[in-house]
């Protein structure tokens, strides 16, 4: 396990139409650290953005995509992300508040 700050375990939001859809119901997507544990992405959350509570995470581990370029074959990194489902009494995330 890695030693991750809580600054570091968030990397950036996810903002797709279902990532958008789900934020009526107060669930939020980034993508995270692929060491980060759900109570790492829990304390980050509540740490980064005053006034939040999580309720629970859901994490998804996503392999690399492959990639051809002429004969040579790669893949791109793996990534991670989470879906942070807050409480009902706690406050809205601003990030997303303006889209």
């Amino acid at each position: 396990m890695a030693d991750l700050k809580y600054y570091d375990v968030i990397l950036k939001p996810i903002v797709t139409e279902k990532s958008m859809e789900l934020m009526g119901s107060k669930k939020y997507t980034f993508s995270v650290h692929t060491d980060a544990t759900k109570n790492q992405i829990k304390e980050a959350v509540e740490k980064m953005f005053p006034g939040t509570k999580v309720a629970k995470v859901n994490t998804i581990n996503m392999d690399g995509k492959t990639r051809r370029r002429g004969y040579q074959v790669g893949k791109t990194p793996k990534t991670k992300k989470a879906i942070v489902q807050l409480t009902e009494d706690s406050a809205d995330i601003e990030i997303f508040s303006g889209l």
